[in-house]
């Protein structure tokens, strides 16, 4: 049996082989707390060496037990493939750097639609005739002809 992070296994007979699918899963235990919502189902986790090592490290860190760490990254697991889930602070920062710079695209969009709009304007100016550096002038200055 290849032994992966997380796989829930169930009982193998002496040879290692799984034994029936319909005898494999007996109902487990279920644990009652104070009322049902505590209810807790006795499941068996194969963990690779290295990770029951670093699980345990952080349980210790976090100063609760191995088997209330191992419950509380299933439910995290879990909350993350529903989607619901606090962003971290680095994913907010990231998004609010993108945001920001949508922002400034849009400006920059902005302004170049008014140079273009402004500068075929000067040009249809032009092709018309119209224009003030062609008015004649009679040398004076601020003098109006």
């Amino acid at each position: 049996m290849t032994v992966t992070d997380t796989l829930i296994s169930v009982r193998e007979d002496a040879a290692g082989a799984f034994p029936p699918a319909a005898a494999a899963t007996p109902v487990p235990p279920v644990f009652k707390g104070a009322d049902d919502a505590d209810a807790r189902v006795r499941v068996a986790v194969r963990l690779r060496q290295d990770t029951d090592q670093r699980a345990r490290y952080w349980a210790d860190k976090a100063n609760i037990s191995v088997n209330e760490y191992i419950s509380e990254a299933v439910e995290e697991k879990i909350r993350r493939e529903n989607g619901d889930y606090d962003l971290p602070t680095l994913e907010i920062a990231r998004l609010n750097q993108v945001i920001d710079q949508m922002a400034s695209l849009s400006t920059n969009v902005a302004n170049l639609e008014t140079v273009t709009i402004n500068g075929f304007d000067s040009l249809m100016g032009l092709t018309r005739g119209d224009n003030y550096l062609l008015d004649d002038e009679d040398g004076e200055i601020g003098a109006e002809a």
